[in-house]
C-alpha cells in the first residue's frame, strides 16, 4: 500500500538515517515540510517490508528496509508520475523492470577524501555565497538537463536559507553543491566548470580543498557520479564506497541518454 504522508512524524528517522537517499528525504521534508504538491512523500508497506518514498520536481527516490520489494503498485505509481529519474534501494530499483520506459544507468558512490596538497589551495578565490544566477550559468553549460532557471533558484534558494544546502563558486568558474548535511554527512552535487576554463585544473583543485574543507567541519562528503565521471574522481583520490543503478527515462531530447548506460545496453545499441 502506498500512502500519502502528511507530516514529518510519519517518518522512520532510524530507517532513513541508514542511506544516503534516506537523509536527502529527511532533509527534503526539514526544507519543506509535506505540503507542496511539488514535494511529495509516502509511505510503502505490504507483506514483505517498509519503505519510504519522495518525488522532488521529476525525481523519484525510494528507500527501504532491505525486505520491501517492488510491487506492481509502485510500478502503476511510477507509470503515472513518470518521474525522469527513479533512484534509492537497489533491490526495489532491480526488481522494477519498466521495460522501455526506463534504461539503467550505472553510478558509483565516492567518499571525498582529503590529502596534503590541499592545504596549498588558493581559499581567497573561493566564493562561499555566490550570486546564484551566475551559479546557474556555469551549471547550465554542464548539465543541459537542468531544470529552468526559475524552478532551480526557488529550489535552491529555498534549501540554503532553510540550512540544509549551501552553494560554493571557486574563480567564478567551477560550482559545487551541498545538496544536504544531515548527521554530520554531507551530499555533494551539482559539480561543474565553464566550458572556457575546463583544462585549468580548478574542478580537481576545488574538489580537493572542499573535501578538506568538510573533513576539518567533522564532517564525511560523498557525491554522486555516473560512469563518464568515475575516472575523474578516482584521479583525485576519492574512494569508491560502491556501484548502484539508477533509473532514468528514455528521451531522444536528453544529452544524458548514453552517460553511466549498463554495458549490455551498449552493446544493444552496436548491434
Amino acid at each position: 500500500m502506498i500512502k500519502l504522508i502528511t507530516s514529518e512524524s510519519e517518518l522512520d528517522t532510524e530507517l532513513l538515517m541508514q542511506s544516503l537517499c534516506g537523509r536527502k528525504m529527511i532533509a527534503y521534508m526539514k526544507a519543506y515540510g509535506a505540503g507542496y504538491d511539488f514535494c511529495r512523500f509516502y509511505k510503502i508497506t505490504d507483506e514483505s517490508g517498509v519503505g519510504y518514498m519522495f518525488i522532488i520536481n521529476s525525481t523519484l527516490i525510494i528507500c527501504g528496509d532491505g525486505w520491501l520489494e517492488a510491487t506492481e503498485e509502485l510500478r502503476i505509481f511510477i507509470s503515472m508520475n513518470l518521474p525522469f529519474r527513479v533512484e534509492g534501494d537497489q533491490k526495489i530499483l532491480y526488481g522494477i523492470g519498466m521495460n522501455d520506459e526506463y534504461q539503467r544507468l550505472n553510478r558509483t558512490v565516492f567518499e571525498l577524501i582529503p590529502d596534503d596538497s590541499s592545504y596549498k589551495f588558493a581559499e581567497e578565490y573561493v566564493d562561499f555565497d555566490p550570486y546564484l544566477p551566475d551559479v546557474y550559468k556555469i551549471l547550465s553549460e554542464g548539465f543541459p538537463n537542468i531544470s529552468d532557471f526559475s524552478l532551480w533558484y526557488t529550489d535552491t534558494s529555498h534549501r540554503c536559507r532553510h540550512g540544509i544546502s549551501r552553494v560554493f563558486t571557486y574563480r567564478g568558474s567551477t560550482t559545487a553543491s551541498v545538496v544536504f548535511d544531515i548527521g554530520n554527512e554531507v551530499l555533494i552535487g551539482q559539480v561543474a566548470t565553464k566550458v572556457a576554463a575546463r583544462g585549468s585544473g580548478y574542478a580537481r583543485e576545488f574538489l580537493k580543498w572542499l573535501a578538506l574543507f568538510l573533513n576539518n567541519l567533522g564532517k564525511r562528503a560523498f557525491l554522486l557520479a555516473l560512469d563518464i565521471r568515475v575516472s575523474f574522481y578516482r584521479e583525485i583520490g576519492f574512494r569508491e564506497v560502491m556501484k548502484e543503478i539508477v533509473l532514468e527515462r528514455r528521451d531522444d531530447g536528453k544529452d544524458s541518454l548514453s552517460k553511466g548506460r549498463l554495458a549490455d545496453e551498449n552493446k544493444n545499441l552496436k548491434g
